[in-house]
């Protein structure tokens, strides 16, 4: 999985429960630009122009998750935790998750809170309840 505003807790959440090491391949916390051009052969060109927070952004994140960890699924999210906004413009409380595999979701939830914990918390649970759903309809 690819992360920001939930800052690692979808990983966190997997890496929780006994056995993970047999489908959690791994994940990582891309929060700013700087983390993007840390990644080994970052290319601007790989987020397809898709700013943070965004649809795209997070399929980006989901398919990168996917094809770096060379795993069937990934996952991807972006948002503005708070307490305020984004530099784009973006509410607190706003994200997009995004699952890649077999099949494609996305999802765009919007809080309207300005508690930041409980904003990552949202978002964390609000990817895992679509990977949750695409690994059911995928069976």
């Amino acid at each position: 999985m690819v992360e920001s505003a939930a800052g690692g807790l979808v990983c966190a959440a997997l890496l929780a429960v006994p056995g993970a090491s047999a489908y959690c391949r791994g994940g990582i916390v891309v929060y700013t630009g700087q983390a993007w051009k840390a990644l080994r052969d970052f290319d601007e060109a790989l987020l397809e122009g898709h700013r943070s927070a965004t649809e795209g952004n997070a399929r980006v994140r989901a398919r990168l998750a996917k094809d770096r960890f060379n795993a069937s699924w990934g996952l991807g999210e972006t948002g503005a935790a708070g307490p305020t906004g984004n530099r784009y413009g973006d509410p607190a409380g706003h994200a997009w998750v995004a699952v890649s595999g077999p099949s494609e979701r996305t999802l765009r939830l919007n809080t309207k809170s300005i508690d930041r914990l409980a904003n990552m918390r949202a978002f964390a649970a609000a990817a895992l309840e679509l990977f949750e759903e695409a690994l059911a309809t995928a069976r």
